[in-house]
């Protein structure tokens, strides 16, 4: 059956009934799938009904199990500041995968989780980082560049992801930055308090890594 392919960054192509991974596509039938792609039974003739639909990226899961790695897994509260496990709330409260606890949640979290709660609330605390990475990067991403991001973004938080450097010289590498590349501004966020971090400059490294070679790993 013969192939079309359709204009846009990642060239989806139509077969028919089925479809390979693309960006955009104009349809009349709708494709079961969570970005509701439409395609016509008939693509021989002109495309009347204008749909579109952009592919929603998605943390891989190789990026998914390093991010929790890095995290690592904490069944009973613990301060984020000094690692020590705590038995009253602290502004630095922390559960799970890496969630912070806030005050009113304290009751919640303070006898501790099982790993299974751990791993739904660590799904819903990444979510809208996944989601501002999407919305903020306004150019074409390889997997490993998204999953990168994803992960700075979970450590240093989606209003300061969104405000960086880093975001504004992804999208346009010409944009006005106090650093000289995009590399010193991603590495640039490597303080604590005002201090640098030995931890936090070895996380920037292993993200940069992710981000320029595809390496997966701790450090």
């Amino acid at each position: 059956m013969a192939c079309y392919r359709i204009p846009g960054p990642t060239g989806l192509r139509i077969f028919g009934g089925c479809f390979e991974d693309g960006t955009w596509c104009r349809a009349q039938s709708p494709v079961p799938g969570p970005v509701g792609l439409r395609f016509l039974d008939d693509v021989s003739g002109p495309w009347a009904w204008p749909v579109c639909a952009k592919l929603r990226q998605e943390l891989s899961a190789e990026g998914l199990t390093l991010l929790k790695s890095i995290e690592e897994l904490h069944l009973t509260p613990y301060d984020d500041q000094t690692g020590k496990d705590i038995t009253a709330w602290v502004k630095g409260a922390t559960i799970g995968y890496g969630h912070l606890i806030s005050k009113g949640e304290w009751p919640t979290y303070k006898s501790g989780i099982l790993a299974s709660d751990a791993d739904a609330l660590f799904q819903r605390d990444l979510e809208p980082f996944v989601t501002t990475v999407r919305d903020d990067i306004h150019v074409p991403l390889e997997q490993r560049q998204f999953d990168a991001l994803v992960i700075l973004a979970f450590n240093i938080g989606r209003a300061a992801f969104s405000g960086s450097s880093v975001r504004a010289l992804i999208n346009d590498p010409s944009a006005p930055s106090t650093y000289p590349s995009l590399e010193d501004a991603w590495k640039a966020w490597n303080k604590s308090q005002g201090k640098v971090m030995r931890g936090l400059e070895n996380r920037r490294a292993s993200e940069w890594r992710i981000y320029t070679e595809g390496i997966y790993e701790r450090w």
